[in-house]
């Protein structure tokens, strides 16, 4: 495991960014970021773990929301700077404001239009 992160370029501040897909219908979920210790957490446990640069913490996809995400392949791109997680999404949406995916609106004709149907409200779903 170690020899795999050491082969991670890893950005000035130690995050890659990771562009996380459906391994079912390779939809984009969502982009993070992830350290060195995000990563090792990811290949010990197979749930996709990363760093929360607002929070500055760890954080295990889902451990608020349950909408937890295993990791069912992994992969490095040619630079060793980005990495692609296809996961098996638990729970319907990866998104933390509802929608399945973070790439819920699409820019057309100068607007931004909502393409997705909304599974939760996250001011219900998120509690202090």
């Amino acid at each position: 495991m170690d020899e795999i992160i050491k082969q991670i370029k890893f950005d000035s501040d130690g995050f890659v960014p990771v562009v996380v897909q459906d391994y079912r219908d390779n939809r984009v979920l969502m982009v993070a970021y992830m350290n060195a210790d995000s990563l090792s957490m990811t290949l010990k446990t197979g749930n996709a773990t990363y760093w929360s640069r607002s929070r500055k913490k760890l954080w295990t996809k889902g451990e608020t929301s349950g909408n937890l995400q295993k990791v069912k392949e992994l992969y490095i791109d040619c630079d060793a700077d980005c990495l692609l997680i296809k996961v098996e999404q638990l729970g319907i949406a990866a998104c933390h404001t509802g929608y399945r995916s973070c790439f819920y609106r699409k820019i057309s004709e100068n607007k931004i239009l909502i393409e997705e149907k909304r599974f939760f409200n996250p001011d219900e779903k998120y509690i202090a």
